[in-house]
């Protein structure tokens, strides 16, 4: 069983307007709204490629509710999220219309208490016999203590269980020293890392500071891949131009899925890539245009790095 966490979730809504102008008011053509979260997305992508995926973290109020209602009815999906008393936080992508670009607007999420941080990891021992992989992802919200990804880490390590980490911050350098299987950062994230802008050198930096394998992404460029295995950068067929709000999620499912089906890496990176490439594509932010990412998926150059 795959097991993806997101101590931070949220619900997502997403607003269309023709044009986006500041200090002005505008007419919203489309609303939607979806579960979300890094580690929820990655979790409906991976129930969408037919994988079984468990989903913990923290919800509370009236949104959190609205998050596990839409979670429920997702096929493949179990829910092992923990109420609390905050209310979960909402994330607002306006998209506009005419140039195609998005606004994100991210709340900071509910403020969580120590009794509240002490039953999260009880939750999480429980679940973690009956796991291969774990994905950690994402912020954390007010009150959990900002080394809880590498206790986190470490627990998932002791059990044997393979860990992917996706945040950054200074979360993401007390993880990292933890000794992850695999980190995802964004090449932000990773030259807040490491000090370097030079892609490959920052990738065989961080895993120096611990992490195994260095998955970069390195936006219209594709993904670096650094691993004891080798290194690979696999890139799109072309630029796309849509949403890219989920697409690193994406991304990250494409990575896990191969890694339990037991995929070579460059046929994991092309997977990534194209799921990421599709989610730009779809018309709902957060999700990924299946008909696109099979054309996709035979299109992804992989080569040496």
């Amino acid at each position: 069983m795959i097991l993806t966490v997101t101590l931070n979730t949220a619900l997502d809504l997403t607003y269309r307007v023709r044009s986006l102008r500041p200090h002005t008011s505008h007419r919203v053509s489309e609303v939607v709204e979806r579960p979300g979260g890094k580690g929820v997305n990655v979790a409906r992508v991976l129930a969408a490629l037919g994988h079984e995926v468990t989903v913990t973290g923290f919800t509370g109020g009236g949104t959190g509710r609205a998050v596990r209602d839409r979670l429920a009815g997702v096929p493949g999906l179990t829910d092992a999220l923990l109420p609390v008393a905050g209310a979960t936080r909402r994330t607002v992508a306006v998209v506009d219309e005419r140039s195609g670009d998005t606004t994100q607007l991210n709340e900071p999420g509910p403020q969580i208490d120590p009794a509240e941080w002490g039953t999260f990891l009880d939750r999480y021992e429980e679940l973690l016999p009956g796991v291969s992989v774990v994905a950690l992802c994402g912020s954390l919200p007010p009150g959990v203590p900002v080394g809880a990804y590498a206790n986190l880490v470490r627990a998932a390590r002791a059990h044997g269980v393979f860990v992917l980490l996706d945040t950054s911050g200074e979360p993401l350098r007390r993880g990292v020293a933890a000794r992850p299987d695999l980190i995802k950062p964004n090449i932000d994230e990773l030259a807040e890392l490491t000090g370097s802008h030079e892609p490959l050198r920052a990738t065989q930096d961080a895993r120096r500071r611990g992490a195994h394998a260095v998955v970069a992404s390195l936006g219209a460029e594709g993904l670096l891949a650094v691993a004891p295995e080798g290194r690979w950068q696999a890139v799109p067929p072309a630029p796309a131009h849509g949403n890219p709000t989920g697409a690193g999620d994406s991304a990250v499912a494409g990575l896990l899925s191969g890694l339990v089906e037991k995929l070579p890496w460059p046929d994991r990176l092309a997977r990534a890539v194209a799921l990421s490439t599709a989610t730009v594509r779809a018309a709902t932010a957060g999700e990924f245009d299946r008909a696109a990412y099979e054309e996709l998926l035979t299109r992804v150059s992989v080569t040496a790095a």
